[in-house]
Order: C-alpha cells, then structure tokens, then sequence
C-alpha cells in the first residue's frame, strides 16, 4: 500500500519569492456548513440518532453479534437499556454527528455511522462509528448510506473526507478502498481502545476525486443493477473510472 500511495500522490504547489516550494493557495469564499439533518436515498434513509425512535430496532439488528464491537470503543451491550443508554449519550451530539441507518422499504434502523472531526476552516470532515448489523452487511442499502454521507460532505463544500480504522480490521480496510478510498499510512500506537494498542489505517477521498466517483456510485446503485432479489449485477469497481 505505502509503494502506490507513493506512485499516486505528487504534491501540488507554489513557489514563493524565496524560492520556497509552499502549498497551492485555497480560495476560501466559502466555509461549508456542519452537517444536519436527514439523508433520503432510494433504498437507505438517514436519520439523526434517536433513542426514542432506534433503539429497539438497532438492539435487534445487533443482537447475537457481537462480533461488531471487536474494533469499537463501545459495545458488546448486556441488555436493550445499557444500549438506549449508549445511544443517549450520543444523541444530539454536534461532533460526533450520530446517523441511524434505515432500510426504506421496512422502516427499521439496522445500522449506525457518524460524521466526525468536522473541520469546516481546513474543509475536512471524517466519517466513523460505522456499525452495520448482519442484516445491513454488504447490501446496497450499506453502500447507499455511506454514498449519501460522501455525497452530502461534498456537496456542502468539504475538500477532504477521511476514514480510519484499526489496522487489524482487515474487513474495514477492504470496505475503504472498495469506496474508493486512498490509503495514505499508519499511524503506529495512536490510541488506546479497550485497554489494547490500536494502530490506525488513514485513508481519504479529495474533492478532485469526488466526480469520478460520484458517477461509479450512481451507476451501481441504478435499479437495472440488481436482479429481484437485490443482488448486483456489475461490481461498483467495475464502474469505477
């Protein structure tokens, strides 16, 4: 991985009256706004977190999986109370900005993620917290939602969207560069998680990158994608330019 982010980062910049070579100038006419508010795709619906309106349903979709907080500093939770309480701790939160992720066709929350390290000056923002039960796992409804958090940070004027993860969760490192994510190194020993060591995979996608991607994600989740049990057809890397 360190050898093609090598082979595909060339930095852009200037030169100043020293001879210095600085960074290339951002115009800065516009601060993007912090994200609110809910995000509505064909087959995923995005909702601010609500202990009143998801815990029940989150609980059930998580239940017997524990599995899922292998890499997440919360979890695995005893009973639904001990998760409502989780999830009020979160709710209404400015940063982390917590989702529930609702299948539209039923209606129930099975899954969570978070805008997160929401940084409007630098135009940066990250996306975490991700928790997709059984249910939601390698469905176009998981792929929407993370295209419609990508799609809504782009549109509000952010220039870089970030996503980390322990470097030992292979399966989320696999997800990042599926989304078309670029790995740009580890950072060694960065925090603690549950009294263990966790090294942390950095990846992102640019501003620049966006478009390319933009249409990758429109044309997979296209409904003449999947057959009638909801299955694809081509692979979202098969679409990518």
């Amino acid at each position: 991985m360190n050898d093609k982010l090598t082979a595909e980062f060339e930095p852009q910049f200037e030169i100043d009256a020293q001879g210095n070579r600085i960074g290339v100038s951002v115009v800065n006419d516009h601060t993007p706004l912090v994200p609110r508010g809910s995000l509505i795709g064909n087959y995923a619906l995005l909702e601010p977190l609500d202990a009143d309106k998801h815990t029940f349903d989150l609980f059930d979709a998580f239940a017997g999986a524990d599995h899922l907080w292998t890499y997440m500093p919360q979890g695995p939770f005893a009973s639904e109370n001990e998760y409502r309480e989780w999830v009020e701790s979160k709710q209404g939160d400015h940063d982390p900005y917590f989702y529930a992720i609702l299948d539209q066709e039923s209606g129930k929350a099975i899954g969570v993620a978070s805008y997160l390290r929401i940084d409007p000056g630098a135009r940066s923002i990250e996306v975490g917290w991700i928790t997709y039960s059984p249910p939601l796992q390698k469905s176009r409804i998981a792929t929407e939602a993370m295209f419609l958090m990508m799609q809504n940070a782009f549109d509000l004027g952010y220039r870089r969207y970030e996503w980390k993860c322990n470097v030992l969760n292979t399966q989320s490192m696999r997800a990042a560069e599926r989304l078309g994510m670029t790995y740009e190194g580890t950072f060694r020993q960065a925090t603690v998680v549950k009294g263990r060591n966790r090294d942390t995979a950095w990846f992102a996608i640019l501003d620049g990158q966006w478009p390319g991607m933009k249409n990758a994600f429109e044309r997979w989740l296209d409904p003449v994608n999947f057959d009638a049990n909801g299955n694809q057809l081509l692979s979202l890397g098969y679409f990518k330019d």
